[in-house]
């Protein structure tokens, strides 16, 4: 017997994806959670959850000592490569973009599920990543975001070896590359799009970061630049009335904190690096900043991504227009670091009906999110997709103080399990 959404649906269709959407109703999905719940190789899977709690933050504490810098993730997708061959994923390989990717074959290839995690942190190489361990919370940098998703893959795997549990359908594990910043989720771009099975995806899960809860369904779009005014520079005093690269920079970011936000989708601008100068005496020859423009909607992206742009080419102008008789004009240039689309899965998706219900099934109420994760790839393309915790709690993301909380991870890796089942299908 298989218990899966997919039981009814040919292999070779073309027409799994849009029956993926909407093909049974709430209390069937719920029952489908049940069943899967008391199958007896689900219930050896969630022992092994609980039992190897231990060995499971081990492994954590592994993963994250291997620095994983933005494009220098090699080191951490050899080591998961490693780990995807001693569990006998086949097709294990490091692929064209750096992605760690193994293939956890069913009885067929479709449907087909990724199941991924991002090796990148926001540290640099140089950074400390010693773990250290005070009781149930891990401290170290990268240890939730994502050290606990890596974490998770390896555990899902040894749990459904353990289990001998066996699926209609069939999973590729990744490891993704250039989640983070500058990355621009090269990783995720390149698995769907150019990758091996790109072609055959019909499902796309990421597990980024910790909780239960939290179900990301929607996309969050965003546009990230570097702009860069250069000029001849000078003496503040001497040279008064050149054109002052710091100050076409000060023009541009008052523009864009004047930008009228709209009233209903949440939008965001930041300036978060800026450079130039080099004393408080000399008029700067260079001044950079790097902004990011976030939305929930393309077209108000869209919008606030063309006023930044005339308020670039708007300030140098004013700028110019302003230096000295006889003295050199300004230049800009400016370089897009990151463009990231926008979506949704609608709720009544198949794969976010599950989640839902294998939420629920935990007496944990769902909560629906949008961020901007490896799901935005995969979501741009029409495939349904999310991004879900790997259990447990964390703080203080993205610096050197991160921790995160393992007590309780083993409820977060049972509800991922039963999400993977449930698109895959179980074999009784």
């Amino acid at each position: 017997m298989v218990i899966s959404v997919f039981s009814d649906i040919i292999q070779e269709s073309e027409a799994v994806k849009p029956k993926v959407v909407s093909v049974l109703s709430n209390s069937h999905v719920a029952n489908l959670i049940r069943d899967l719940q008391s199958a007896a190789q689900v219930r050896k899977a969630f022992a092994f959850f609980e039992t190897h709690h231990a060995a499971i933050t081990d492994e954590h504490i592994r993963i994250c000592r291997i620095p994983s810098p933005p494009f220098g993730e090699v080191k951490r997708a050899a080591y998961l490569c490693e780990r995807f061959h001693r569990l006998k994923l086949t097709d294990v390989r490091t692929d064209a973009e750096g992605n760690a990717v193994g293939l956890r074959g069913g009885r067929t290839l479709k449907p087909l599920l990724v199941v991924s995690a991002h090796l990148d942190t926001v540290f640099p190489a140089d950074t400390d990543f010693t773990v250290r361990v005070d009781d149930q919370i891990l401290r170290a940098p990268g240890i939730a975001d994502d050290g606990c998703g890596l974490a998770a893959l390896v555990a899902l795997i040894e749990a459904m070896n353990e289990a001998r549990i066996e699926t209609q359908g069939s999973i590729l594990f990744a490891g993704t590359v250039g989640e983070e910043g500058e990355g621009n989720l090269r990783g995720a771009r390149h698995l769907l799009a150019n990758g091996e099975w790109a072609k055959d995806v019909d499902a796309f899960i990421s597990i980024d970061g910790p909780g239960i809860e939290r179900i990301t369904n929607a996309a969050l779009g965003s546009r990230r630049w570097r702009v860069r005014f250069a000029g001849a520079g000078g003496h503040s005093w001497g040279d008064f009335g050149v054109a002052n690269p710091v100050h076409a920079m000060g023009r541009l970011i008052a523009r864009l904190a004047a930008y009228p936000l709209p009233a209903r989708t949440p939008t965001t601008f930041n300036v978060g690096r800026v450079e130039g100068g080099s004393s408080v005496n000399v008029i700067a020859s260079e001044a950079v900043m790097d902004v990011d423009l976030r939305s929930e909607s393309d077209v108000e992206l869209m919008r606030l991504d063309a006023y930044f742009r005339r308020a670039m080419r708007e300030s140098i102008d004013d700028e110019n227009a302003a230096r000295r008789a006889g003295t050199a004009a300004l230049a800009f240039d400016v370089k897009l670091l990151g463009d990231r689309p926008s979506g949704q899965t609608a709720t009544d998706t198949m794969l976010v009906r599950l989640a839902e219900e294998a939420t629920r099934a935990f007496d944990v109420a769902p909560r629906f999110d949008c961020s901007s994760t490896d799901s935005n790839i995969a979501i741009a393309q029409g495939i349904p997709a999310i991004t879900i915790g790997a259990g447990g709690s964390s703080g203080n993301s993205h610096t050197l103080d991160e921790w995160y909380d393992a007590t309780n991870r083993h409820t977060g890796l049972q509800r991922d399990l039963l999400v993977l089942l449930g698109m895959t299908g179980l074999i009784t």
